[in-house]
């Protein structure tokens, strides 16, 4: 059993805040405004093509336990939440105003609460799709989580845009990454080879 982790779009970007303007008028901006967007579709706007990446490819390998999403979103101030979870103009506000980080309770604490109910036992791996260099992510999820803790060996000395590619790429043809447990792991390496130069992701045999 497997089930992912997506790290958050930034939600007082640029892009966030064309879908705040009262004058806006495109489809997704309109149903902000009432309530009646997807968490997914919302961060995948704001982000771009790296959460587009994340969101494909959990949902193409998550195996996860029955009653239990394999998809799950970090958000700012809500903890762990579905894709699939409707959010309008308060909520994109209110991630707006929590800060990412370690240090901020308002983040954590809901982080952490929202993992521990979330129903999943020590049979199911749990992969991060996001930094794990930083920490702010690791440092609440570690304690929850512990060895289960997985991300994509793949992951280390690539970028955003190039970790983006590579998930959207391997979604496209079913092929899945390594994980290796984040605990104790060497969590910055060599920068990787652009995405655009490679022939393919791996395959696992």
């Amino acid at each position: 059993m497997r089930i992912f982790l997506l790290s958050p779009a930034r939600a007082s970007g640029r892009r966030a805040q064309l879908l705040l303007r009262p004058e806006a008028n495109f489809e997704l901006a309109r149903r902000v405004q009432i309530g009646d967007a997807t968490l997914g579709e919302v961060f995948a706007f704001c982000s771009g093509l790296y959460f587009r990446g994340k969101l494909d490819y959990a949902r193409r390998f998550a195996r996860p336990p029955v009653g239990v999403s394999g998809v799950q979103i970090i958000t700012p101030s809500r903890g762990l939440q579905p894709p699939e979870t409707r959010i309008g103009l308060n909520e994109l506000r209110e991630f707006a105003r929590v800060n990412v980080e370690a240090s901020e309770s308002d983040f954590v604490s809901p982080l952490q609460k929202s993992a521990r109910i979330l129903g999943v036992d020590q049979d199911c791996e749990v992969v991060l799709l996001g930094s794990i260099a930083t920490g702010k992510y690791v440092e609440a999820l570690l304690p929850v989580f512990g060895e289960r803790l997985l991300f994509p060996k793949e992951f280390v000395g690539r970028g955003d845009m190039s970790r983006g590619g590579l998930l959207l790429r391997c979604a496209a043809v079913g092929n899945e990454l390594h994980y290796h447990r984040i605990e104790g792991s060497i969590r910055k390496g060599q920068r990787a080879t652009k995405i655009a130069a490679m022939t393919g992701p791996k395959r696992i045999e």
